[in-house]
């Protein structure tokens, strides 16, 4: 068991087993969202005062960045992709009605006046995809932020609004937070790890985040193991398209991303699957094409954030007073399991009763016993004096255990002392499970059980105890 008191950023838990619905207009089983990235002048380049050439994503197999140099073949295929590739794609979507996202590199956007008023005339949301196509990895957070602001007032200048969803795309771990910080942005999409937008709490401000895509991705076109060929990337689309298509005719519509580049899929050889793809989707029914601003609107209204009291953030004196009392009159197992590296799987009532089951799991024999040996008896002289804990109270009386009559009463007081006689711990089941009449059929049986295989039984119900009273605690718990 770790005992570093660590706090885990990354959340691998998501919406879990039950994401919320979507509801998306119309009732829609999903919504298809295309993005349109222009990096075309805004890409590493001698002339745009970078230090080398670019080596990302073109045409050129093995392309590797010339410190100091201009790359000539480099610089012609970003630019196809300006020059011919963008009016393919914008005759492509104008054509089908089909409305699309720009991550807009802002530096290439003021390179391209012809191209930004095509976008705007077509109403395609201009999303920021920063000021240069560059990589942010190794950058200080000072300097990704004023980059940053300085991407804002230069797509302002260009476009004669501020940006209003955020794509760094070459990023760094504090892309988000930064972008967040910023405060302007409806959404962020730095992102790949769900088929759903959802909220983060980011200080005082809720930042709603849309996850992106690589894989639904023609940037495939130009990595290893990527799409060979036209027919691969429609089959690709088409797929992800079938089974988040299913998913909502089950009841849990998603989004699907498709991220594109007038540089790669804006070539003939590609474009027509591309086409085939936005035939076959448009060609069934209940299907929302969207711009990412559309959806974080929706999201926004139908899913609006809620803020609880997250188990993982909780000072040790906080968590100890309000989960102390979930094994019985055994604080300390909530005092060790918040020296477990907690984070956001922790603040629902599964991670959280993973958490203080590992604590009770790892303690010793004797200490596992004393919490057994904590628990009342049922409907024993505790009860009756109304001397339990408020939880065990309740938990008792759910099952009837407070209004018993006589006989019964005599019934459970000699099982009791039998039981404690026999196994020297009081007999423990989860009677949220069940009513009074299996709980005494429980009794009967589970008595005669040698003494090791009733401490393994008892440990685990005293687990199942736990479980209830700490989703009591967290209200369900959201994720």
């Amino acid at each position: 068991m770790t005992t570093n008191n660590a706090r885990y950023a990354r959340n691998m838990a998501g919406y879990g087993a039950n994401p919320p619905a979507a509801n998306w207009p119309g009732g829609a089983r999903i919504a298809v969202q295309f993005v349109v990235n222009y990096e075309e002048g805004g890409e590493n380049c001698i002339l745009h005062g970078n230090a080398a050439s670019e080596a990302f994503l073109s045409e050129i197999v093995g392309a590797a960045q010339w410190p100091g140099q201009r790359h000539w073949n480099m610089e012609s295929i970003y630019e196809y992709g300006a020059r011919a590739g963008f009016w393919r794609l914008y005759r492509l979507f104008t054509s089908l009605g089909i409305p699309a996202t720009v991550y807009g590199v802002a530096s290439a956007l003021a390179r391209s006046p012809e191209q930004v008023a095509a976008m705007q005339e077509a109403d395609w949301e201009i999303a920021s995809h920063g000021l240069k196509w560059i990589e942010y990895k190794d950058a200080t957070p000072e300097a990704e932020k004023a980059d940053m602001l300085e991407a804002i007032r230069l797509h302002e200048e260009v476009t004669g609004a501020k940006p209003q969803g955020w794509y760094t795309g070459r990023c760094s771990a504090n892309t988000v937070a930064l972008a967040s910080e910023i405060g302007i942005f409806d959404y962020i999409s730095d992102i790949y790890d769900d088929d759903l937008p959802y909220w983060i709490e980011a200080g005082e401000r809720d930042q709603l985040l849309i996850p992106y895509t690589l894989d639904c991705n023609d940037m495939r076109f130009a990595t290893a193991q990527g799409f060979n060929s036209g027919d691969q990337y429609f089959a690709y689309l088409k797929d992800t398209f079938d089974c988040l298509y299913e998913e909502g005719e089950a009841g849990t519509p998603k989004m699907m991303n498709v991220g594109l580049h007038c540089r790669l899929v804006g070539r003939p050889g590609r474009v027509m699957a591309l086409k085939r793809f936005m035939d076959y989707a448009q060609s069934k029914g209940d299907v929302w094409f969207a711009r990412r601003i559309d959806i974080a609107r929706h999201w926004q209204q139908t899913h609006p954030p809620v803020r609880f009291e997250r188990p993982s953030r909780m000072d040790k004196a906080r968590f100890v007073s309000l989960f102390g009392g979930v094994f019985e009159h055994s604080q300390w197992i909530a005092e060790r399991a918040f020296a477990l590296e907690l984070g956001p799987a922790q603040d629902s009532p599964i991670g959280l009763h993973s958490a203080l089951c590992r604590a009770f799991r790892s303690s010793s024999q004797d200490e596992k016993r004393a919490v057994l040996k904590a628990h009342p008896d049922l409907a024993g002289k505790l009860a009756a004096a109304k001397a339990l804990t408020e939880a065990s109270s309740a938990e008792q009386a759910s099952a009837g255990l407070d209004v018993l009559s006589d006989a019964e009463k005599a019934t459970f007081t000699a099982l009791n002392k039998a039981y404690m006689d026999k196994h020297g711990f009081p007999f423990i089941i989860a009677v949220r499970d069940h009513d009074k009449a299996s709980i005494l059929a429980a009794f009967k049986q589970r008595i005669d059980n040698d003494s090791d295989t009733e401490f393994a039984t008892a440990c685990k119900q005293v687990e199942r105890i736990a479980f209830f009273r700490i989703s009591d605690l967290l209200g369900g718990g959201a994720s």
